[in-house]
Order: C-alpha cells, then sequence, then structure tokens
C-alpha cells in the first residue's frame, strides 16, 4: 500500500500513543486526561495553535502551511464505552467497566499522526485543523462543538472523518455520497393505570394489554411507510410488574427509530405519538411519551465525497468503494457535515469482532493509511502554488 513514507516510520508510535489510550478509556465528555494526553503530543510535534476546553474536553490544533489559503477540518473522536474490555490485548482497559471497542482510541492516534507528519512538512497553503472530539458515543460532542462556533472560529472550508470498519479487508475505503449513516431517535412510553390483586382484575386498570397492544402497533409502522423509506423501528425494552398475582400499575415499551429521510423521522415520530394516544384512550389510561431526537443523519456532500474518495485511491489503489451500504448506526460527525461540507470515510481493520463488541480491538496495522489518507486530503485539497 503506497502509504506517506514519513507516517509509515511512524506505525511504531501511533500504536504507542493508541495502546496508551486503549489502556486509558474515558467516557463521554470526560475525557479529561485523554485531552490532555492529545494536546501534549500537539504541543511536542510544533503544531501552531492547540485550543483546549472546547465542548468541555475537546481539542482543536491549527498547522499553518506555506502560505495563505482556507482550512480543512480534519476530525477524530477520543470517547470509549462504558463495557467491558475482553480483547485479552497486553495494553487492555486499566478502568474497570470502560472500553475502547469503537476505536476511537485509533482515530485518535491516526490524527496524531497526520498532525505530527502535516506540522513536519507542510506541504500545503492555507491551515490543517485537527478536531480531537469528546462524547462521540453518548451526548452528542460534535453537536456541542459546532454550537460552540468551531466551524466559523476556525474558519473552517471542509471537513473529514474516519472511521474503522471491521469486515472491510485492511486497509480498504468505503465511503458514498448522501446519508451514509442514520438518524437516531428514541422513544419510551410509559402506560399507567391502577394496580391490583391479578384474581380480582375489575378492581384495577390493567396498562398490559395496552402496552402490548402499542407494542405491535408501534412495531408494524414501517410497513406503513414506503418501502423505499429505508426506516426501522426496534422495540427493545418491555417492562412490567414484579410478580405473578398482582397486577402493577404501569407497564413500560422502548426502542429506537433509525431513518435517512426527515420526512420519514417526522413521520415515524407523529404515528407513535397517535398510537400512543390512541391506545391510552382506548384502555381508559394515561400515556406518558418520552420522545427523543438525537443525532441526525450522517450526509456525505457529493463534490466531497468524490474528492476524498480519489485521494483514498492515490492511498489504496483499486481499494475504494464508493457504493458502500448505509448504515443504521449513528454518528454525530452529522453534526459537523451540516455546518459544512465534507465526507465520512471507512477504513478496513479485517476480520476482527465488530465495533462494540468485549472482544474488539483496533487493528493498528491500518493506523498508516489511516494517518496518509487524513494528511493527503489536506495537501490535495490546498496545494502550495
Amino acid at each position: 500500500m503506497p502509504v506517506i513514507n514519513r507516517i509509515a516510520a511512524l506505525s511504531d508510535e501511533m500504536a504507542g500513543w493508541r495502546r496508551h489510550l486503549h489502556a486509558h478509556p474515558e467516557l463521554g465528555f470526560d475525557c479529561h486526561e485523554t485531552a490532555r494526553y492529545v494536546a501534549a503530543r500537539l504541543r511536542d510535534f510544533g503544531v501552531d495553535e492547540v485550543h483546549e476546553g472546547i465542548a468541555r474536553t475537546g481539542v482543536v490544533g491549527v498547522i499553518r502551511g506555506r502560505g495563505e489559503g482556507p482550512a480543512i477540518g480534519l476530525r477524530a473522536d477520543m470517547d470509549a464505552l462504558p463495557m467491558p474490555d475482553q480483547s485479552g490485548a497486553a495494553w487492555t482497559s486499566t478502568v474497570p467497566g470502560r472500553a475502547h471497542a469503537c476505536g476511537h482510541d485509533g482515530h485518535t492516534a491516526m490524527l496524531l499522526g497526520a498532525a505530527k507528519y502535516l506540522s513536519e512538512t507542510r506541504n500545503f497553503a492555507g491551515r490543517a485543523v485537527v478536531i480531537f472530539q469528546p462524547a462521540e458515543e453518548d451526548g452528542g460532542g460534535g453537536g456541542v462543538m459546532v454550537e460552540e462556533g468551531v466551524p466559523d472560529r476556525f474558519d473552517l472550508r471542509e471537513v473529514y472523518a474516519l472511521h474503522n470498519r471491521p469486515g472491510l479487508p485492511v486497509g480498504q475505503v468505503a465511503t458514498r455520497a448522501g446519508p451514509i449513516m442514520a438518524a437516531v431517535d428514541d422513544y419510551r412510553l410509559t402506560f399507567r393505570g391502577e394496580g391490583g390483586h391479578a384474581a380480582r382484575p375489575h378492581e384495577a386498570l390493567d396498562p398490559i394489554p395496552a402496552a402490548l397492544a402499542a407494542a405491535q402497533a408501534i412495531r408494524a409502522l414501517p410497513s406503513e411507510a414506503d418501502p423505499r423509506a429505508e426506516l426501522r423501528i426496534a422495540l427493545t425494552q418491555v417492562q412490567a410488574g414484579t410478580t405473578t398475582n398482582v397486577i402493577p400499575g404501569e407497564a413500560l415499551i422502548a426502542g429506537t427509530v433509525r431513518s435517512f429521510d426527515p420526512h420519514w423521522r417526522d413521520w415515524a415520530e407523529e404515528r407513535v405519538r397517535a398510537i400512543a394516544e390512541g391506545v391510552a384512550a382506548a384502555h381508559g389510561l394515561r400515556a406518558d411519551l418520552d420522545y427523543d431526537r438525537w443525532y441526525p443523519a450522517t450526509v456525505n456532500h457529493p463534490r466531497e465525497t468524490a474528492f476524498a474518495a480519489e485521494v483514498a485511491r492515490d492511498i489504496v489503489g483499486c481499494a475504494v468503494d464508493t457504493e458502500t451500504e448505509p448504515s443504521m448506526g449513528a454518528e454525530d460527525f452529522a453534526y459537523l457535515l451540516e455546518a459544512r461540507p465534507g465526507a465520512y470515510l471507512l477504513v478496513g481493520q479485517g476480520e476482527t469482532p465488530m465495533c462494540h463488541h468485549p472482544a474488539y480491538d483496533f487493528n493498528d496495522e491500518i493506523a498508516p493509511v489511516g494517518a496518509s489518507l487524513y494528511a493527503r486530503l489536506v495537501e490535495r485539497a490546498l496545494p502550495v502554488e
């Protein structure tokens, strides 16, 4: 693979950074030590500006090239997951119940490698803005960075992000124009009745039949939508009662809604609300619905996606898939793509456990590919005249 020679020489160093982060995972916005580690490395590299405390623990570095020009943003996520680490690696998590099981440690290491290379060579005209973001897994750190003005503050023209992809051959790159990751919403619907003795149901107001009826209706909603809508509605929780001879006073159903099209996202929420109200009225109950909209769909911009794919071909040859299937997973890089044109790309890490599996571990072999891609995006987008 024709990765950048200097970045290939950083392979062991990137693996060292990554394994340190893997052993010391942090969650959500509480990436304090991770942020300090990243900021220290950026200063060691001679990055011109290092800004800390963005979105609480985010770090942004600015690298100036050879002359004036626009700014290109490169983003990596830093947070881990609240789950056990069963990777069995020598660098396994030292914090019980926390694990870098999605590869954000690897994303951070790849962007650090690109930052070191770009700081050394500065073979571009403009500014490379490296963005290290907390709270991708939970909290929408990307959205907070946009709210805090990162795109305007650093005058970003374009933004790019990478994510590892288990199951994709090592080093292969996949992307697509348009939606590549889904919008995600959650619903929690509680029916409230009146509990009582199971032998005297006429003296109670049982919420369980209502919950079951609503669950069936909500699960059937995708069949009402356009078959091309790519709408997924999952039922993931059913909770009621504590024993067999007591009718409970409450019954809960909950789940998630995944979509790509804003029209069907709105439609799903409206239909879930209508079902909640209708079923409650039919059973003489009260229904409390919490419907939370989380990340929007991650939508790649056509021009920037085509450009990023062309850059990827320079690094990995023909191993670039520009028609990858969109994923029903969600990604808060969506907020940056709403604020600026850009693209989100996947880098194959081979046949490893999937992301969010307790045995997952980032494949250090792909770090030079990702770091080279980050760096070449800047050099190609901001050529020195």
